[in-house]
């Protein structure tokens, strides 16, 4: 790949949430990389650690970070003999990570926008953030742009593990409530952002441990959330493993959820994340 076409970053900070397993980092961000919150970038490492050596693995990751960060943030699992995440996980802060020009991926709330609107086609809409695993990296970007905050009427976050500590960024998602920048916000409505923490593999207080897709199906989703799925007034994004995007594809495909076509603005937005 042409050095023109990516930067060199630098790595700032690493936090490890499963040792072994689950990290995320944040690296410098390049002032011309502009992206919108949901994209993702593709990131490269050299495959040898000879100091000149270029970057030949590449691999896609979603920013976690918002689009008005001053710094990039990715989350990842590690694949146990893979290529590259092993090698991802074991960067500390002062090393290098290359990171792409361009920005990628259609995850994002202009997915619901009718043409030509200056606004969500339907701005009283909630907004359902289906999520397995690191499936929650587009999301948190997405929370992390005021936009969306204005855009919809009420956030639904839910986020499918299989254990309690699996469950990243926890504490950060809860905690926005007694945040200063977000205290107008919740005085006007405290139920703006609903966050399910749901595990199969662990018993969680007031949850039931069971997957997203069975919840969807029984509809006790939606009496833990408190609303309901309706076509009509909710917009789904899907990010997750392919045996439960498809699944729940086909769940919410027969109560009437599909994506746009023909520039017609669509209900549900899918993105495959493995």
């Amino acid at each position: 790949m042409p050095e023109s076409k990516y930067t060199r970053q630098t790595v700032t900070e690493v936090r490890t949430w499963v040792p072994g397993k689950l990290f995320s980092l944040r690296v410098t961000r390049d002032p011309g990389f502009v992206y919108k919150a949901g994209q993702f970038a593709r990131v490269g490492l050299p495959e040898s650690d000879a100091p000149d050596a270029v970057p030949t693995l590449w691999r896609a990751y979603s920013m976690v970070s918002g689009p008005l960060d001053h710094e990039l943030e990715f989350y990842s699992i590690v694949v146990p003999d893979g290529p590259f995440s092993p090698r991802l996980a074991a960067l500390k802060p002062g090393d290098a990570l290359y990171i792409e020009k361009n920005p990628y991926g259609f995850l994002t709330i202009d997915r619901f926008l009718a043409p030509g609107s200056a606004g969500p086609s339907a701005a009283d809409s909630d907004l359902w953030l289906l999520a397995t695993g690191t499936g929650l990296s587009a999301y948190l970007s997405i929370l992390r742009d005021p936009a969306t905050w204005t855009a919809f009427r009420r956030i639904i976050l839910i986020h499918g593990v299989r254990t309690a500590q699996e469950l990243a960024y926890r504490q950060e998602i809860e905690g926005w409530s007694t945040l200063p920048e977000f205290a107008d916000i919740y005085r006007a409505d405290p139920r703006k952002l609903i966050y399910l923490p749901i595990a199969t593999q662990e018993a969680l207080p007031g949850m039931p441990q069971a997957r997203l897709t069975t919840l969807i199906q029984d509809g006790r989703l939606e009496t833990l959330v408190g609303e309901r799925l309706d076509p009509a007034h909710s917009k789904v994004m899907l990010c997750g493993n392919p045996a439960m995007l498809a699944d729940a594809r086909k769940l919410l495909g027969e109560k009437g959820f599909a994506p746009g076509r023909r520039g017609v603005p669509g209900n549900l937005a899918v993105e495959n994340y493995w």
